[in-house]
């Protein structure tokens, strides 16, 4: 049985545009799509997303997409946070991770302690948090806290952030006490170590803090993989349902996300050569009426097309499973790890189409240097190193969640639960 929220004596935050609905905020990440695309370069050489472009990503209420209206956000439901992410990355994927992987962390932090949320969502809802977690750091338990040393690495969108979400090890604790800590930009700074193929303008670099003192309600123990809080904590302080889902299967949908925004954004440039550059062979014709390439972009379109609607239905799927959790049906082990092979299904789909349209469409308009398509291709290249984006890890998982046995400890992971998520 969902438990009431508690009341709460400090009035709610009202988001920007109260009056704002799903299919238009959507409807503006279509209209940025130009300034993404002319921004691409850019973003690639800062090594970050320009201000800019940031400005309009906060001017479009992007950043509060799934954030709880009592803090300030819209709290549209998770397929709607899937066809935004995917609207960004075709203009950007660089930006489209910094967004994903930012935006999607109040679902996180929906977990925390009532006062901590009130605390970091202060008294307007701006909010961005970025976050990275292994490795761990080491938190030493104090009165009203714990002082907070740590490194992490990867840390997507870090520039961007007004807050940032790590996870440590209690010292001294027994059995082993692994947390989660909510930190204010004040409490860390950041080293640009981050130097990579694709993916540069993701700013993915280091956070550093340095004995940091963390309050109790700005913490949450870290339960079994997958989780936040146990779900009667989350439902005294939130009605939505959506906020009782698993957090496994929707971090790694943040990063599906942006993968499928990015294949569909390399077939707009593949249609456009398509249809303006002519055949290598008589009659010389614009390459859109060759049978070949006919073939070529209908197998790219039915793949990315199948990704797309697989990881909206995985969206629908998630809040169907949540709402059931809040009446006493769990959200458990197999139907996470089912969303979660549907998601990794969907970035085998576009990094398929992506092979396909970087192989066929012509040396000039994919290897040359500074050419969009093949910076689109490095930056999905670079997301399928990603250690949790790993469909046969999952596979196996799954097959051995259904069959009864213990899913399988991966080697030299680290003892948080989110360690190895984006």
């Amino acid at each position: 049985m969902t438990l009431a929220p508690p009341r709460d004596a400090q009035p709610a935050i009202p988001p920007p545009e109260p009056t704002l609905t799903p299919a238009e905020m959507i409807a503006r990440a279509a209209a940025l799509r130009p300034l993404l695309r002319a921004s691409q370069a850019e973003c690639e050489a800062l090594g970050r997303v320009p201000e800019h472009v940031n400005a309009e990503l906060i001017r479009a209420g992007f950043y509060r997409v799934i954030q709880p209206r009592r803090f300030g956000g819209y709290e549209f439901d998770v397929p709607t946070f899937h066809r935004l992410m995917m609207e960004v990355a075709r203009g950007c994927p660089e930006t489209g991770w910094v967004l994903a992987l930012t935006a999607g962390h109040p679902l996180i932090v929906a977990n925390f302690p009532l006062e901590g949320q009130r605390e970091v969502y202060g008294a307007s809802g701006e909010f961005r948090c970025p976050a990275a977690f292994n490795p761990p750091g080491i938190a030493v338990a104090v009165e009203g806290g714990y002082r907070l040393n740590a490194s992490w690495p990867s840390a997507s969108g870090c520039d961007m952030g007004t807050h940032h979400l790590g996870s440590a090890i209690v010292q001294d604790a027994t059995p082993t006490k692994v947390i989660q800590v909510l930190l204010t930009r004040d409490q860390y700074r950041i080293v640009d170590d981050w130097n990579v193929m694709g993916m540069q303008g993701t700013g993915s670099k280091r956070v550093v803090v340095e004995d940091a003192f963390v309050p109790t309600h700005r913490t949450i123990p870290a339960v079994a993989p997958g989780r936040g809080a146990e779900p009667a904590t989350r439902a005294r302080l939130h009605e939505n349902p959506m906020y009782l889902g698993r957090i496994a299967s929707f971090l790694i949908a943040e990063s599906t996300a942006v993968a499928v925004g990015a294949a569909r954004g390399a077939l707009d440039l593949y249609e456009e050569v398509l249809r303006t550059k002519r055949a290598y062979h008589p009659p010389y014709h614009e390459r859109c009426k060759e049978p070949e390439f006919q073939h070529h972009y209908g197998r790219a379109l039915a793949l990315i097309a199948t990704a797309e609607t697989a990881l909206v239905r995985a969206g629908e799927e998630y809040m169907e499973y949540a709402a059931a959790d809040a009446r006493g049906i769990p959200f458990d082990d197999e139907k996470d790890q089912r969303l979660l092979l549907i998601e990794l299904q969907c970035i085998r789909l576009a990094w398929e189409a992506m092979e396909l349209i970087y192989r066929t469409v012509g040396t000039s308009d994919a290897a040359r240097q500074g050419q969009s398509l093949g910076r689109i291709f490095r930056d999905m290249a670079v997301m399928n190193t990603h250690p949790a984006l790993q469909l046969d890890r999952t596979a196996i998982n799954a097959a051995r969640t259904r069959f009864g046995l213990v899913p399988p400890v991966v080697a030299g992971a680290a003892p948080d639960p989110y360690a190895r998520m984006p």
